[in-house]
């Protein structure tokens, strides 16, 4: 059996038209010798009436807070709602459909609530189901402790749950519906001129993902790349033929020969830097420890012999300055920051790459705070009024929105 995993966003299901359309995915890959196994998010986004946070705020509107595993059963709801009318949906146009929870579709997790780490998949259910002829139609974003308690599995969790029965299953491919043409070289609501990318690499998806792209969650681009099942990137209302995601490898010498070094650019707001200064290298150390301990991730970050420099999400600043005060560690602290990064994977070897970072930025008056790079990212420490200028420059600076990758 040929299985295809097509995975639904909420905004691809967000009114009935577009839920036909939806349909008509899993219906077309049925005649096309398929058997696709659908994977829906919760309907709409904040403030739709069915939305996550639209039953986040029901659960907290009457404590003020909710605790871990009931806001995971209340989470999980809106997902199960969504199965239920897909299943529907399909049944309508005369295909036979049955909706089930990440439990029921055999996805096993720990029980860390709000962001459970899947241990185990037993995917016996959605075969019995497929040999019957059946679309199984599946609450993303959640599964089940081996007790029984439901969980979900943080944010983005749609594209886990997609990508992790895909590898179960043996899937051919897994098709991520959106309500974009599919992986832009940079964000189209920024830069006009973005293009849509043809290719990419689970490499390069996987940099853009941890680095502000919110098109599809990391994990998933991780599972995908493990088994090494492409993934589509496409717009459920448009017939583009979307972004095919597989490695540098797969896609052959015409991929790597025409390529630019350049892929494209992201951005991260809500970014807050911390210049510390400290004695011996042993209180360097220390902080780091108690940061780690406070599960506070650090993104960038640069070593001096008596001095640290790293980003944080600011959301996280007055914990981090609590514990430095408690330390009695001499240091800065600056918020309202962005983080601008350019993402290719033949960057690797070019030459020239970073100073044309700093000239295009520099050109445009924007001041770069700090630098990391890696082999196939450079990223950008500015200031957040400059984001739109610093990604703009950067896309023209790199002729990205020349044509499709």
């Amino acid at each position: 059996m040929r299985i295809i995993v097509q995975k639904f966003g909420g905004t691809s299901l967000s009114d009935r038209q577009k839920r036909i359309l939806a349909a008509k995915r899993a219906v077309h890959a049925k005649n096309s010798g398929f058997m696709p196994v659908v994977v829906v998010s919760a309907i709409g986004r904040k403030g739709d009436a069915y939305a996550t946070d639209t039953f986040i705020d029901l659960a907290n509107s009457i404590s003020g807070s909710t605790e871990p595993r009931e806001l995971d059963l209340i989470m999980s709801v809106g997902e199960i709602i969504s199965a239920v009318v897909m299943a529907n949906t399909l049944k309508s146009m005369g295909y036979d459909a049955v909706a089930l929870t990440g439990g029921q579709a055999g996805i096993i997790t720990n029980e860390s609530f709000g962001m459970a780490d899947v241990i185990e998949v037993r995917p016996d259910n959605i075969k019995e189901y497929i040999k019957k002829g059946k679309i199984p139609v599946i609450a993303g974003f959640q599964g089940a402790s081996k007790s029984g308690e439901i969980t979900t599995l943080g944010r983005g969790g749609s594209d886990t749950t997609s990508a992790i029965l895909g590898e179960a299953l043996g899937a051919e491919i897994i098709e991520i519906y959106t309500d974009v043409d599919g992986i832009m070289t940079a964000d189209p609501r920024i830069v006009k001129t973005a293009s849509k990318l043809e290719f990419l690499t689970y490499a390069e998806l996987l940099q853009m993902a941890n680095h502000g792209a919110k098109v599809i969650h990391p994990s998933a681009v991780a599972i995908a790349m493990r088994s090494g099942i492409p993934i589509v990137i496409k717009n459920v209302e448009s017939e583009s033929d979307g972004t095919l995601i597989r490695s540098r490898y797969e896609m052959g010498f015409a991929y790597n020969n025409g390529k630019r070094a350049v892929t494209s650019v992201t951005h991260m707001t809500g970014r807050a830097q911390i210049d510390m200064i400290y004695d011996t290298n042993c209180m360097g150390e220390e902080i780091l420890r108690i940061i780690a301990e406070n599960r506070i991730s650090i993104d960038m970050i640069n070593i001096f012999p008596g001095r640290m420099v790293f980003t944080i999400d600011e959301r996280n600043l007055n914990r981090i300055r609590e514990m430095l005060d408690d330390k009695s560690v001499k240091y800065t602290a600056a918020d309202n920051l962005s983080k601008v990064s350019v993402v290719g994977e033949l960057m690797q070897g070019t030459p020239g790459v970073m100073y044309r970072i700093i000239k295009a930025l520099t050109d445009r008056s924007i001041t770069v705070l700090q630098t990391s790079d890696s082999h196939m990212t450079i990223s950008c420490l500015i200031s957040a009024d400059k984001t739109e200028d610093a990604v703009t420059a950067l896309h023209d600076e790199f002729r990205l929105g020349i044509e499709s990758i």
